[in-house]
């Protein structure tokens, strides 16, 4: 595949991955707060979990691009996005059956999501496939994700709001807004190998 087309791919599915993940995640949550409509739950969880695939597809696409930069550390941006899709579909499987949640779902997914994220913000940035500054909000966003994980679990704030939802945003930034406008607009840049 072209690299381009990997871009625009790339792009699209970041986006749709979001959307799908956003919605279902409030028809789970609404499902979590005591609405009992099981035909809402069960659509919010099948986003989830297609929500997964997706986030596996990125992680394949991407490494077409990324494997020419420091192979065996690109090699785990598919790996762990595989290992975040088959979390995203055990927790899916778990709420149809079980009907309710895993405790902190989203924190588990956010140490994988992370892990691969500032992984794959590290190999833009010293690549330049995409410009510096893009690559440093990917990598700040991201870090940002895997430090709030251990301090909601310590109880020290709260991911799903306040502080702990703001730093959300620099990795959705740079999911949604930031590196797909800057991919369907300019694609990526000729890879620069790396010592």
């Amino acid at each position: 595949m072209a690299h381009r087309k990997i871009a625009i791919a790339v792009s699209i599915l970041f986006i749709v991955q979001m959307l799908t993940a956003a919605i279902g995640n409030t028809f789970v949550q609404a499902f979590v707060d005591g609405d009992p409509n099981k035909t809402a739950l069960t659509i919010g969880v099948l986003l989830m979990m297609f929500s997964g695939l997706v986030i596996a597809a990125i992680g394949l696409v991407l490494y077409q691009v990324l494997k020419l930069t420091k192979h065996r550390l690109a090699t785990l941006v598919p790996a762990i996005r595989i290992i975040e899709c088959v979390v995203a579909i055990t927790f899916g499987t778990y709420v149809l059956t079980q009907l309710q949640t895993v405790p902190d779902h989203l924190l588990w997914v956010y140490i994988l999501a992370g892990s691969a994220g500032v992984i794959l913000g590290y190999l833009l940035f010293i690549s330049k496939l995409v410009p510096r500054p893009i690559a440093v909000l990917g990598i700040i966003g991201y870090g940002l994700i895997l430090l709030g994980v251990p301090l909601d679990f310590a109880g020290v704030l709260d991911m799903n709001q306040g502080i702990g939802q703001l730093m959300l945003v620099p990795g959705a930034l740079f999911e949604v807004v930031v590196l797909p406008i800057w991919l369907i607009a300019k694609g990526f840049n000729k890879v620069q190998q790396s010592a």
